[in-house]
């Protein structure tokens, strides 16, 4: 083995699909591209990493709820794109074409097209981590979608996607909670 960079090794530990983060505040929708996500146990509570520098952490601190939307593979480039503009001063849904949905829970919009939505409500802020903890309180998966691959941050401007499935249901069977 070769020493590498420590400054380097958070692109060792891929924490989970790239995700798109709407918020509705003062009218207005926004959405963030966010690739450092995390499930928490096997219950709908999950933690993004934001902070006062992106511009939709002000509306999720005001609103206290938001939506995960998970794209696939080929909204790569709109994905990316999302990332790097601000929505301070671009309506990021008219520039990368994305169908705003009304949900049932949340103010914010679900995204038509991405593979999955999940509608969240903020339960915590640790500060000292920038890491906003959300709880699902409801959920969507498109099953006509053909792309169902997801999309995975390596953190230095490349990517990985999600390949073939392997099926070890029956082997965890006794590990898992109900209903899963």
């Amino acid at each position: 083995m070769r020493e590498m960079k420590l400054s380097r090794a958070f692109t060792l530990i891929e924490p989970g699909p790239v995700v798109l983060v709407t918020t509705h505040d003062a009218g207005k929708n926004n959405v963030m591209t966010i690739s450092w996500t995390m499930v928490m146990d096997f219950s709908p509570v999950f933690a993004i990493t934001t902070g006062a520098w992106n511009y939709s952490f002000a509306a999720l601190q005001n609103t206290r709820e938001c939506v995960i939307a998970i794209p696939a593979i080929d909204m790569l480039d709109r994905v990316v794109g999302i990332g790097t503009c601000s929505g301070s001063d671009t309506d990021k849904f008219a520039k990368f074409k994305l169908s705003a949905t009304v949900g049932k829970s949340v103010r914010a919009p679900l995204i038509a097209e991405c593979l999955a939505n999940i509608e969240c409500k903020v339960v915590d802020v640790v500060s000292k981590h920038n890491i906003v903890v959300l709880e699902g309180v409801a959920a969507y998966f498109n099953s006509q979608r053909k792309e169902k691959r997801m999309i995975h941050a390596v953190g230095d401007g490349t990517f990985v996607v999600d390949g073939r499935t392997f099926d070890r249901k029956a082997m965890m069977a006794s590990k898992l909670p109900d209903g899963l």
